[in-house]
């Protein structure tokens, strides 16, 4: 999720200085904002001033531009209101900003009176305590749809500040609380701290003298830099608990630095000592073998053969040398055999040899110059989705490279096929909660995943497959019907379990199917396209056989359908962020994954492992086991 417009906004503080700032910039993205403020005149200015940015963008919403709410965030009852207030008027929250924040004006240790709240109390009150209510409430009110926290802190909370130790603490309190959310993202939420130096806006004056006087020194932020700053977590996906530190003197970064970053592990999943034990390092080869496509056709084994390379260190710099021990095995290899991943025919003709397979899992053997990740060690289990999986052993460059607890059969379902479910769902099929569902081929790969994750969003599920074996584990996994095709006509069960139709179609068989779950999509239905597998093996020349599918324009058109494709290339960034959810999930008992119970290994199984995929008799996710003894070796490197 990132800014988008038709979005809904809260930010606290909104009166003036970054708060107001943020909030015409989300305004110039289309975004409509409730401005909470405890000085009403300060906060109705930010409320005309988004109105301004609105028709700057010929925006018109439905709701109005902004609202404003007179609220003191350290009183529970008083936010909690303003919260159910924007609920109220703009049905939906994507973006809370707690921004609102105190300096100390005196020395904490000089407040004698026992009898009232003590002046530094109220700062902790404002700029820690709501902190943590204003994101509690921002999770309630995001939960089964996602959203974005920004915790404005302060460089104050990374470095201690003399002339403010209460501010330093409450300010370090919101990075560390902030950093220590990344289990939100199993709520799809996203919460990231602003850590800026200083800017010359009001809460300046409450700073000592003392204080402003180190601030002139150092000097000040520009306003330009903060929104760069904040947008930098917004809009990116990847950067799920990151802090952005933006110092006067220095470039905007994030926090830990790189430096930070030596003294400890820091993963996406789970954080363990430097110095804890790895996976033993595999051996660097002197040769190994990987499966290459020498001549272009869907026909996976004639276009393929296994080679022998001769490798020869050291690891280039940049890359990683993966010695590779699980393989999954795709309805698309065939494709690429085909050559229809390239441009054109020609083009993939000419770069003959291909390096093939999509997805793997492994240990790092070696190492590269210029290679700073803390994760990314000899020994360390880490996965690839990138052309050359059918290999022993794979250098590859780190920004194909992502960190995985463990290298299992298990993990290599999570990539191509995991990513595939997860990603197109929520970004392609909008998914919500309280749809109906339709997966078709849904025992295989992809579909085991689909069908799970559309029940834990909340949802029914109709899936279909073709045999008993498959429509037993169907059943296990939790699919509230199941239609089994070689018992059932699909057709007619929709038609006649499902006359409204149904929401949401993970469709991946093409064809026939095809124009069936288009006769069963419902009014304002989405259907995702991930593939047309019964195709693949059609047509020559690189091309698979077309189809044709009669008044699709008009079908879309009197139901305000969308039919979406979707090609998991086009979401690297999301990749990491969806492995960390699906992992988070496996761990926890949530989903179950299912393996094929045929055993392939080492490189020369892999053809007899594609066809036994296209074959349509595989049950769950078809891996090859690269290393015979990866089984016994040791292969989980943060457990």
């Amino acid at each position: 999720m990132k800014v988008e417009a038709g979005q809904a906004a809260l930010i606290t503080g909104a009166g003036g200085g970054i708060g107001r700032a943020l909030a015409v910039a989300l305004a110039k993205r289309g975004v409509q904002l409730s401005v909470l403020d405890l000085a009403s005149e300060q906060g109705q200015e930010t409320v005309r001033l988004v109105g301004e940015a609105h028709a700057q963008i010929s925006y018109k919403p439905n709701s109005p531009s902004a609202i404003f709410i007179k609220c003191d965030v350290s009183k529970t009852a008083e936010l909690a209101a303003a919260f159910a207030q924007h609920q109220r008027v703009f049905g939906r929250l994507d973006i809370c900003i707690n921004n609102a924040g105190l300096g100390e004006e005196s020395n904490f240790y000089e407040d004698k009176n026992d009898e009232r709240k003590p002046e530094w109390r109220k700062v902790v009150d404002i700029n820690l305590t709501a902190v943590i209510d204003g994101t509690r409430l921002a999770v309630q009110a995001m939960k089964g749809r996602g959203g974005l926290i920004l915790n404005i802190a302060s460089a104050a909370g990374l470095y201690p500040m003399q002339f403010g130790p209460i501010y330093s603490a409450s300010k370090g309190g919101v990075v560390m609380f902030t950093r220590a959310l990344l289990g939100l993202k199993k709520l799809e939420i996203r919460a990231n701290a602003l850590c800026p130096e200083f800017v010359q806006t009001q809460f300046l004056e409450s700073v000592s003298s003392a204080g402003k006087k180190f601030i002139n020194n150092l000097g000040y932020v520009t306003m330009d830099r903060i929104l760069e700053g904040a947008f930098m977590v917004l809009d990116d996906e990847r950067q799920a608990g990151a802090c952005v530190w933006i110092p006067a003197r220095n470039p905007t970064q994030f926090w830990p630095s790189e430096e930070e970053k030596k003294k400890y592990r820091v993963t996406g999943l789970q954080s363990k000592p430097s110095n804890a034990p790895l996976a033993l390092a595999p051996p660097i080869p002197s040769q190994f073998q990987k499966v290459v496509v020498h001549t272009l056709s869907s026909n996976f084994r004639a276009a393929t053969k296994v080679v022998t390379v001769t490798y020869k260190p050291p690891v280039k710099p940049g890359h990683v040398l993966i010695k590779y021990l699980y393989v999954g095995i795709n309805a698309s290899d065939v494709n690429f055999s085909a050559g229809r991943y390239h441009a054109s025919v020609q083009e993939a003709a000419a770069g003959l040899p291909l390096d093939c397979g999509f997805e793997a899992v492994g240990l790092i053997a070696g190492v590269g110059d210029g290679v700073l990740d803390a994760n990314l060690k000899p020994g360390s289990a880490v996965a690839t989705v990138a052309y050359g999986g059918f290999s022993e052993y794979k250098e590859m460059p780190v920004k194909h490279v992502f960190s995985v607890p463990v290298a299992t059969p298990e993990v290599v379902a999570m990539l191509t096929s995991g990513l595939t479910a997860s990603i197109s769902l929520e970004q392609a099929g909008r998914m919500t909660k309280g749809e109906t569902v339709l997966v078709t081929a849904a025992a295989g790969g992809t579909g085991q995943f689909a069908v799970q994750l559309a029940k834990l969003a909340g949802n029914k599920v109709v899936a279909t497959c073709g045999g008993a074996d498959k429509a037993a584990l169907l059943k296990d996994l939790g699919v509230d019907r199941v239609i089994d095709y070689k018992k059932e006509n699909v057709k007619e069960v929709l038609k006649k379990e499902y006359p409204k139709g149904v929401n949401i179609i993970y469709e991946s068989v093409g064809g026939e199917m095809f124009d069936t779950c288009m006769n069963a999509l419902a009014m304002f239905g989405r259907m995702v396209v991930i593939g047309m597998m019964s195709q693949y093996t059609e047509g020559e020349g690189g091309n698979w056989k077309p189809a044709n599918y009669p008044r699709l324009c008009e079908k879309l058109l009197w139901k305000s359908q969308t039919v979406s494709g979707f090609f998991l290339v086009h979401y690297v960034r999301m990749y990491q962020q969806h492995i960390d959810k699906l992992y988070d999930l496996y761990s926890s008992g949530k989903l179950k994954i299912s393996i094929d119970s045929k055993k392939f290994v080492g490189v020369h199984s892999v053809a007899d492992a594609v066809e036994h995929l296209q074959s349509g008799k595989s049950v769950g996710k078809v891996v090859v086991q690269l290393d015979p003894n990866a089984s016994s070796s040791q292969h989980a490197s943060r457990l």
